[in-house]
Formats: structure tokens, C-alpha cells, sequence
């Protein structure tokens, strides 16, 4: 069920909240198609429907959030909130293998890069927007508009295989949560599988949603003054206006996301760490670096000087009063907006430490926190106006990051339920960067999801500029590239 209308005042009322001003600002660009996050897990083994609704159930009755709906008020109201149902509600949807061929034939499918199955089903669950206006019921001064956050699918594969996944709204899931979910799908679905599961313990107070980010920021590290915040925000808006973006192919065209990935061995892995481990720096840093000078190669002239810019997100749920675990589903990452000038001829390490040095500076001043309304306004600004950005592109930065990498060494368990493969990320073709990069420390081996608009840019270009990438990380460490 993707929308439906308030029921009777005769039922009990559910428990909710008003969203914050992330989670605010994440409502108007998902119906854009940006933060729909997908979950795709690939299974040798396929569990009875009923084991998997479930384990779905329970974890619905664990985290609040996943039971809640986005409740829209009437055009006059324009409130939006979360209603939190006392009970769990969420249904298996199943494709057959004749309906999961429909979809891996797609004649948009690539032809000269084949991908796996898993991964074109990923795409087409990115571009499945349950949130966007077309589906949803038109709101009128009487009626208020309730819709899911949480969707689950399982496609079946040729050779005894499958696909699980989970769809949830942005304002619901960031990446930890995402990632909590995988591991508690797969402990849950063991559990089941053995007969063995616990009953579910819910994570927030009496069953209600967690408060927003902006409800749980210390008072001391939000402060801004007037004056500071609009030379602020006059100096985001100059800057968006001189930086340099990624080559866009069809600026006109409807766009979807597509995806390419990232892969690189243990011995690389390990270099990369360690290089990182040896200069103070986290993987981002040198995941931003090998993007920029890769976007830099791209150009025709190399000598030029050009700006980029970079998000890197963080979470926050350690620096919030109180703070929460990563078993807090929902949405509490903040963003830094950095921009960084390239002349030419940056080596990987140099240029990773000034990036990593740049964005450790404007979070030791709480730039995630002051600045996070000032973002968040701006963002909804240019969706709004797409005129605002490059050919109405709505490209706010060259790439995205995460300040931390998730490392999962969880295999043996994940093999126990049948798990072969996974990918992770959220749709990025309404407002955002040209790519958003999802990295994962898979047993030893870096894997990133790598999610850009398409067609805006190609995924012939994407996989170069990817591919552009892992030459710089891997040449940087003294490698040869496989």
C-alpha cells in the first residue's frame, strides 16, 4: 500500500510526531528521487514467505520507524508527520521468475557493460518511487494523505535463487540504519529458520519515533548568528556558481539512477588502509581524492584551474543529547559542504590530506550542526528551481562520501541464511551530487556503490570515471591496476 486515507475516528489513534527539518527536507526530495534507499540482498537459499514476514514483522515492532507512515496534512495544513501504527503491517511482495525476466530484459538494460541480476534489480527498485506525485492521492482542504515507508520484494532468479529487497523512505533510513537492518534481517531470518527467535524489543521510549536530529543537537553547538548565517549562505550560493561539474551527456531527458561499482582486492584494500592509517586520515579522504583528480583527468585541459565540490556526511547519533545507537533507526547524519581548487598534477596522498584536512576543520567548528538549516534551505531551494544549478541539472557537488566506512565481516553468518551478495544505496537522479559513493570493507575488500543520474551522465562515462578512480587509488600505493 503506497498511500491511502485517514480511517475513522473510531479507531485508536496512533502515535506520532512531526517531522524534523531534515527529515522536512528529505520529504521534497524524495518525490524528486533522491533518498529512496534500497537494500538488494542476493540468497541461494529462499525462506517460506511467511518466515520472512516475520522476521519483517519484527523488526517492525522493534523500530518505531519502520511502522510509521508519512502522514501529509491537507493543503491548507502542509504538515507532515510520522503516525506510528501499534501493530505491524508490512506485506511480501513476490515476483515470479517470468516477471523478474521482464525486468532483467528491459531494453534500457546495458548491452556493452552486462551486469549481474542483482544489480539491475537494485536499479529498478532505486527508481520505484512509491513517494513521488503521480503516486500518491491529491490532497484537498478535507483530506490528509498517509504513505509507507517501508516496502518489501522478493524476485525470483533462475538456478534456485532470489533477491530480497528492502525499499525505505530516506527521512526513515541514512546508512546506518541500513546497515543495522541487513544484520538484524539476517539474525532474525537464522532465528526463524532454527525456531529460535526472541521475542522483539522495541529501541524508543513506549513505542514512539525517536525525536528528529534537530530535537537531539546540543543547544552550544548550533548557535549562529544572524550576520554569520546569511555571509554563510551567500558564500554556499556564490561558490555553487564557479564550481566545476562532471560533463552532463542529456541535461533535458527524465532521469533515473543507475549504478557502477567499485571493487578492489585485499592486498589493495590493505595498502589503501594503511596509507590512510599512516597519514591520520579516514578512507574518505582518499576516496575524495581519487574522485577529484579523476573528474580533473576528464577535462580537456589538465593544466586549468578548476573547483570542486564534495559532501561528506556524517553520522551523528554519538554527539546528540542523548545520544543514540546505531540501533536508532532513522535518519540522523548531518552534511559538510567543502570545496577544494585543483590546478593539476595533485598526487593521491597530498591532495588526501587536504580534503580530509578541510572537512576535519569544519567539523571541529560543528559545521555539521550550525550549518545543517542553512543546507537543508538551500536544498529545497534548488528543487524548487532547478534554474539555480548548471543546466537545471540540480548537481549540488562533483561527489558524495561517507565520513566512515562500514566494515562487515559477518560472512559466516550471512552464508548460514544463504546470503552470496548484497548492494546497498539510495537514488541520487533527483537533486544531488553526479555521485553518490556508498563504501563498504567487505572481508578485507573495498566495495563501493556508486549511484549517479542518469541520463544526465552516461554509464559508459561513469564506468571510465570509475574506473579513472581505482587507477588513482591503486597507482597511489604503489600497485598495478587489475
Amino acid at each position: 500500500m503506497s498511500s491511502q486515507r485517514l480511517t475513522s475516528p473510531g479507531i485508536v489513534e496512533p502515535k506520532g510526531r512531526a517531522v524534523g527539518g531534515t527529515e522536512h527536507s528529505w520529504c521534497r526530495a524524495v518525490p524528486g528521487g533522491t533518498g529512496i534507499a534500497v537494500l538488494a540482498i542476493l540468497t541461494t537459499r529462499f525462506p517460506r514467505n511467511s518466515v520472512l514476514e516475520n522476521a519483517l514483522h519484527k523488526l517492525q515492532k522493534s523500530h518505531p520507524i519502520l511502522r510509521s507512515r508519512l502522514h501529509t496534512g491537507s493543503s491548507s495544513t502542509n504538515t507532515i508527520s510520522f503516525i506510528t501504527s501499534p501493530t505491524p503491517f508490512i506485506k511480501l511482495k513476490a515476483f515470479t521468475l517470468s516477471s523478474t525476466f521482464e525486468i532483467l530484459e528491459n531494453p534500457s538494460n546495458p548491452k556493452n557493460h552486462p551486469v549481474s541480476p542483482l544489480h539491475l534489480i537494485l536499479e529498478h527498485e532505486l527508481n520505484q518511487n512509491s513517494w513521488c506525485n503521480d503516486n500518491r492521492a491529491v490532497p484537498s482542504s478535507k483530506n490528509d494523505v498517509i504513505q509507507d515507508m517501508f516496502f518489501a520484494t522478493i524476485y525470483a532468479l533462475p538456478n534456485a535463487k532470489w533477491v530480497l529487497v528492502l525499499r525505505l523512505h530516506a527521512s526513515a533510513c541514512d546508512r546506518t540504519t541500513a546497515v543495522s537492518l541487513l544484520r538484524e534481517m539476517v539474525a532474525l531470518v537464522s532465528e526463524e529458520v532454527r525456531g529460535a527467535a526472541p521475542p522483539p524489543k522495541e529501541i524508543a521510549d513506549e513505542g514512539e519515533v525517536c525525536l528528529s536530529i534537530e530535537d537531539l543537537v546540543p543547544n552550544k553547538k548550533v548557535k549562529k548568528g544572524l550576520w554569520e548565517r546569511g555571509i554563510d549562505m551567500l558564500g554556499y550560493s556564490v561558490n555553487s556558481l564557479r564550481l566545476t561539474n562532471l560533463r552532463f551527456k542529456d541535461s533535458r531527458s527524465p532521469r533515473s539512477s543507475q549504478v557502477v561499482r567499485l571493487q578492489m582486492n585485499q592486498q589493495d584494500t590493505e595498502k589503501i588502509i594503511a596509507g590512510c592509517k599512516s597519514r591520520g586520515i579516514k578512507l574518505c579522504g582518499a576516496l575524495t581524492s581519487a574522485g577529484i583528480i579523476a573528474a580533473h583527468k576528464s577535462k580537456n585541459r589538465v593544466d586549468k584551474q578548476r573547483k570542486y565540490a564534495v559532501v561528506t556526511l556524517t553520522d551523528c547519533r554519538s554527539l546528540l543529547e542523548p545520544s543514540l545507537s546505531n540501533h536508532h533507526f532513522g535518519f540522523y547524519h548531518s552534511a559538510i559542504l567543502n570545496t577544494h581548487v585543483m590546478k593539476g598534477g595533485e598526487k593521491l596522498w597530498e591532495l588526501a590530506q587536504k580534503v580530509y584536512a578541510a572537512f576535519a576543520s569544519y567539523k571541529n567548528c560543528n559545521r555539521h550542526f550550525s550549518d545543517m538549516a542553512d543546507l537543508n534551505f538551500l536544498m529545497c531551494k534548488a528543487i524548487d528551481n532547478p534554474g539555480l544549478t548548471p543546466s537545471s541539472s540540480l548537481r549540488t557537488a562533483l561527489l558524495s562520501v561517507f565520513e566512515e566506512s562500514v566494515t562487515d565481516n559477518h560472512a559466516a553468518m550471512q552464508k548460514e541464511v544463504g546470503v552470496e551478495d548484497y548492494m546497498g544505496c539510495a537514488a541520487a537522479h533527483g537533486i544531488g551530487p553526479s555521485i553518490a559513493i556508498f563504501d563498504t570493507i567487505r572481508d578485507g575488500r573495498l566495495d563501493c556503490v556508486c549511484v549517479y543520474p542518469s541520463p544526465l551522465h552516461s554509464r559508459e562515462q561513469m564506468q571510465e570515471f570509475i574506473d579513472s578512480m581505482k587507477s588513482v587509488l591503486v597507482e597511489g600505493c604503489g600497485g598495478d591496476v587489475v
